[in-house]
């Protein structure tokens, strides 16, 4: 039968996932997020409603959770400066509008809970949402996962990256905790059971996969499967959490505000304490994954470009205030531009080839060092630097992450236009357009800057002497590509 679902944090990782596999079971689905456009351009947009609500706006989630059977919570806040205090108070809007609308099952994926006084406050905030949510009256199921195995997720790559970019490595005490691992599909089987379960159930499951293994037998595992030499881990009990993740956020593409949490949580041991959940859900088809088995499905996923979702797309920094490059010059005051064009003799359809698949592996076209220069410099500063790359090497979404780039608008075949989130003293964005031309086609690069400050308008004149080499290195070098296309 039918349910009516909505799904919160639909751009992130999991709710990305869940969406279309609730459809395909037949399902209504319902899906909240800020920007509607984010979801525009998803392959199962046009199967799903998608509805613009804030959960820290209750008038806006009352209207979403309008005639809807269960309720999907996936969304946090997590790596913005005060998480706690917003999804506290996002997940009382949700809880007090879920019960005024009659719906009749809350489903929430929050962490291991937590044990003893000395806390994460990922934990702790993920335990205090789901006390509050299942204070509301609805029955509330929570499912208390652990780390994450799945292509793209947060976790998995905090740990494919430190398994691979360290073949020796000094490592907080905390590498011999023990921590049950789950495969990203057996947390959305789950998920997408709990649509049908028939009983009133309110209480929470702990979840985990086949495995118990501390992080650093993660890590040996992990190098097994990916073919590398076994790794060389050297504990170091004055290592402190805040240290390491710092050092996390050096090493890998998740940037310290998110590595943090994340790294202050694995201070616990977070093994499942039961597994009552099959009294409800039996056991996935063939039984639960274990560890090897999900990173060798995680690494095939990247392998082949089938990777559907990512950590980095569920955050999105642009403030709805800032001026569009589209907006009059007037309206954000200064406006800088470095402009370049040329005819290239190609096909529009082939410039376009090489336009969408700018960055990630490909690169930027020009000057290697000085884009690597600049990624360093902004995870130096608490930035997401480059190296969050791209999901899929050929296709782009608008709402997608682009090493430090999101995807704002896809005119297909005439316009990619990304706005920038490393750390600037004002808003920037960089427009590739592609035009018809005698020649074959033409390609329009703009890169825009407005300031906010006197800083602003210092760092945009400290940097414009090198735009000749990077700029228009990036257009030369563009333009050859797509004429060297067959």
């Amino acid at each position: 039968m039918a349910v009516r679902c909505l799904v919160t944090g639909a751009t992130g990782y999991i709710g990305g996932r869940l969406a279309p596999r609730l459809i395909q079971a037949g399902h209504v689905v319902r899906c909240t997020s800020r920007s509607a456009l984010k979801l525009r351009d998803v392959p199962w947009a046009g199967r799903a409603e998608i509805v613009e609500a804030d959960l820290l706006s209750p008038s806006a989630i009352r209207r979403a959770l309008q005639d809807i059977d269960v309720a999907y919570y996936l969304a946090h806040s997590l790596g913005s400066p005060d998480f706690e205090k917003t999804d506290r108070q996002a997940a009382h809007n949700f809880a007090c509008a879920a019960a005024e609308a009659g719906v009749k099952r809350i489903v929430y994926l929050g962490g291991p809970e937590p044990s003893g006084t000395a806390t994460s406050p990922h934990l702790r905030s993920r335990d205090e949402v789901a006390e509050i949510l299942a204070a509301s009256g609805v029955p509330t199921v929570t499912l208390r996962a652990a780390v994450i195995i799945g292509s793209g997720s947060a976790s998995f790559e905090m740990l494919r990256y430190l398994t691979e970019r360290l073949p020796v490595m000094v490592a907080p005490s905390w590498v011999h905790n023990r921590i049950q691992p789950i495969a990203v599909r057996d947390v959305l089987y789950y998920l997408l059971a709990w649509a049908s379960v028939p009983d009133e159930v309110s209480r929470g499951f702990d979840i985990g996969g086949a495995d118990v293994l501390t992080y650093a037998e993660m890590m040996h595992r992990y190098a097994r499967v990916a073919h590398l030499r076994r790794r060389v881990i050297f504990p170091v009990r004055t290592l402190s959490p805040w240290l390491s993740s710092h050092w996390v956020g050096l090493v890998t593409p998740v940037p310290g505000r998110i590595a943090k949490p994340l790294v202050l949580s694995l201070i616990h041991e977070a093994v499942c304490r039961e597994h009552d959940i099959a009294d409800f859900v039996p056991d996935p088809p063939g039984g639960l994954k274990g560890f090897e088995e999900s990173v060798r499905l995680a690494l095939s996923k990247i392998r082949d470009s089938e990777v559907e979702t990512r950590w980095a797309n569920a955050a999105w920094t642009g403030a709805p205030a800032d001026p569009l490059p589209t907006d009059p010059d007037w309206s954000g005051g200064s406006v800088y531009e470095d402009l370049r064009h040329r005819d290239v003799q190609a096909s529009p359809e082939a410039l376009w080839r090489v336009v969408t698949r700018i960055g990630g592996q490909t690169g930027w076209y020009s000057f290697p060092l000085a884009w690597a220069l600049r990624g360093w410099v902004d995870r130096l500063v608490g930035g997401v630097g480059l190296r969050r790359g791209r999901r899929d090497p050929a296709e782009l979404y608008v709402g997608e992450a682009l090493d430090f780039w999101r995807v704002e608008e896809i005119e297909h075949s005439k316009l990619l236009r990304l706005r920038a989130e490393m750390r600037l003293p004002g808003v920037a964005w960089l427009e590739l357009k592609v035009a018809d031309s005698p020649a074959g086609s033409r390609y329009e690069q703009r890169a825009i800057f407005v300031p906010k400050g006197l800083a602003g308008h210092l760092y945009w004149w400290s940097v414009a002497p090198f735009h000749a080499l990077v700029f228009g290195g990036m257009a030369r070098n563009m333009a050859r590509a797509a004429e060297r296309l067959p």
